[in-house]
């Protein structure tokens, strides 16, 4: 089981930056891949970027690629999502998720994540 606690969301104004973090709780996060994704109002929810296990891979949007970085620390339970030149399109509702497959996170249009956090919401404002 993982319990996950998305924290950092906030008003941001556009250009500007924002640190984003997801603490997990289980002795077992290292198994789990990591993943954001975002929920805009009245859209679907869509993948962010996601992070392999050991952390040594990442896989990002199109939309946020350049932008924005996940790191991922397994000795704190963290994955962290960097927030870098951000725009009015990216206020959505930023949640982190954990699966044992990291196509499950990469597919989130498709698939369903095992374990969510409650999320955090980012607004930018223009």
């Amino acid at each position: 089981q993982v319990h996950l606690v998305e924290s950092g969301g906030g008003l941001v104004q556009a250009g500007g930056s924002l640190r984003l973090s997801c603490l997990a709780s289980g002795r077992t996060f290292g198994s789990y891949a990591v993943g954001w994704i975002r929920q805009a109002p009245g859209k679907e929810r869509e993948l962010v970027g996601a992070t392999i296990k050991s952390g040594s891979s990442t896989y990002y949007a199109d939309s946020v690629k350049g932008r924005f970085t996940i790191s991922r620390d397994n000795d704190k339970n963290t994955v962290y999502l960097q927030m870098n030149s951000v725009k009015p399109e990216d206020t959505a509702v930023y949640y982190c998720a954990a699966d044992q497959k990291l196509h499950t996170i990469v597919a989130v249009g498709e698939e369903n994540p095992e374990f969510w956090g409650q999320g955090t919401l980012v607004t930018v404002s223009s």
